[in-house]
């Protein structure tokens, strides 16, 4: 990507909050090749520490973290520095949470595995515009795997409270959630 054609402004700080040591060194040569001046953090104490002290222009943070919730980063980083742009990251079944996110406060979300090109794409995006669609968007099945894995965490993992509520079969409902996710 030609870094030229990106408008960091003049504050370029990125703050990247993930407990997945080998996506967070990939995620952040990558921002750095696109001019960002990053700062890796791997915990929510790390990230909030970050985020206090200095808090970047840009972040990126994972919502689920070993020693808690990203968004507690968020709001730490937003209550700082109102303008920043924060993009949250998530995994399989967080995808409520991660609107819940957005409303606290993040700039966007993103479902993982996300790369360097959704990630910009999302941060530079400004309010009264779209980004662009993503190069592999979800699957249908996979959508609704996220929408089972949502509901079956709503439902505290109850499998026959989540399989009521879905209007399905309880064993059939088990052997979805023994499954692996699709692609």
């Amino acid at each position: 990507m030609n870094t030229e054609a990106l408008d960091l402004g003049e504050d370029k700080s990125l703050l990247l909050v993930d407990d997945d040591e080998a996506f967070l060194r990939r995620l952040a040569k990558a921002m750095e090749r696109r001019g960002f001046e990053v700062e890796m953090a791997g915990s929510v104490a790390a990230g909030s520490a970050i985020a206090t002290a200095r808090p970047p222009a840009y972040a990126v943070v994972d919502l689920r973290l070993e020693d808690g919730n990203g968004l507690d980063v968020v709001e730490k980083l937003r209550a700082r520095r109102p303008e920043s742009r924060i993009v949250v990251l998530t995994g399989y079944g967080a995808i409520a949470t991660a609107v819940a996110a957005v409303k606290i406060g993040a700039t966007d979300y993103l479902a993982k595995p996300a790369d360097a090109t959704d990630v910009t794409n999302a941060l530079l995006a400004r309010q009264d515009e779209l980004p662009p669609p993503p190069e592999n968007p979800m699957s249908a099945d996979r959508v609704r795997w996220e929408h089972i894995q949502r509901v079956y965490e709503l439902c505290d993992r109850n499998v026959s409270e989540t399989a009521r509520r879905l209007s399905m079969h309880r064993r059939t409902l088990q052997r979805i959630l023994a499954k692996r996710s699709p692609r």
